[in-house]
């Protein structure tokens, strides 16, 4: 069966999409370029958002002191390379805390240096809604012209109780304003949104399909909550669990199912769930399945299921 986007898989995969265009898969190399959050410098607030933890995702090349872009791609282009034997194709992406949050002449050397890479044909960068102006906009307009860019944006939740809760300090009224900005200028936006934060019941979560549906972003990227060691989330899961309703495994694949339902078909897929290295999670474990495992699980459901993504979509609501 072929669906809406033109394959037979059971959602809109950005992977199987970008390989047909592009001719091959786009790999995505990350670097620390030493930023930081305006919740974590004062600017809104401190501490940064509750449950992160960027050594928990970020590669051990990232974590390196004084190493610069250039030397962060050499060391993950050779790792990925070795991984991946036939993978010739790759993106810088700018991935720690917020990678617009600076003045622009230092976005334009950090971007520019990836960019100046000889096996870099892109980048791929990072941020969070309150982090985006008319000054980087533009700069992303003009590496647009013989680069490809997407911008990564940390939507998390479209409740802001559950935003205030997280110590975002944005609302998702900002993020709204931020994507149609960008949308607007042609800028490739990819979403980022946890699933089960706390204080959000299930039904609340789900609900967020049909509203991530009406924004004019490309691309999702969906996580369940994790409880990552060394966060403020981590000390309040560990006074008060019952506070937490975090997905067994089983009950995720069941509700990220339900979620693709609801979502508009036009939205591409990057990712299904986040898998925190083992050493760092303090929650429930799902047997240290690697994504892969996790996602061949959630295909294997929707074909048992005969569903996809967008057939509980309504676009009038």
């Amino acid at each position: 069966m072929t669906f809406y986007w033109g394959n037979n898989r059971r959602f809109n995969s950005w992977s199987t999409y970008a390989q047909n265009k592009f001719g091959n898969r786009l790999q995505k190399i990350s670097v620390n370029a030493g930023f930081s959050c305006p919740n974590r410098d004062g600017n809104i607030s401190y501490g940064g958002c509750s449950y992160c933890n960027n050594e928990a995702f970020s590669p051990l090349y990232c974590s390196k002191t004084n190493t610069s872009i250039t030397e962060q791609l050499n060391e993950g282009i050779h790792y990925t390379k070795k991984r991946y034997k036939k993978v010739d194709k790759f993106i810088a992406y700018f991935q720690t805390y917020s990678n617009t949050y600076a003045p622009i002449e230092i976005l334009k050397e950090k971007y520019k240096e990836a960019l100046s890479h000889p096996e870099i044909i892109g980048i791929s960068i990072g941020t969070r809604p309150d982090c985006i102006n008319d000054e980087n906009i533009a700069l992303l307009q003009e590496l647009k012209k013989n680069h490809i860019i997407f911008l990564e944006l940390g939507i998390e939740s479209c409740h802001n109780k559950s935003l205030k809760r997280i110590n975002r300090g944005h609302t998702f009224e900002q993020t709204k304003k931020a994507v149609e900005i960008l949308s607007s200028k042609d800028i490739h936006i990819t979403g980022h949104l946890i699933l089960g934060l706390p204080g959000e019941t299930r039904e609340e979560t789900l609900k967020q399909a049909g509203i991530i549906s009406k924004l004019p972003i490309n691309s999702l990227k969906l996580h369940q909550l994790q409880i990552v060691k060394g966060t403020k989330i981590a000390e309040e899961y560990l006074k008060n669990p019952k506070d937490f309703n975090l997905f067994e495994l089983d009950e995720f694949i069941d509700f990220v199912i339900s979620f693709l339902e609801r979502l508009s078909p036009e939205i591409f897929i990057e990712r299904l769930c986040g898998d925190v290295p083992p050493r760092y999670n303090l929650g429930i474990s799902w047997g240290n399945l690697k994504y892969d495992q996790i996602l061949s699980k959630i295909e294997n459901r929707m074909e048992e299921m005969r569903t996809y993504q967008g057939r509980l979509f309504n676009p009038s609501q």
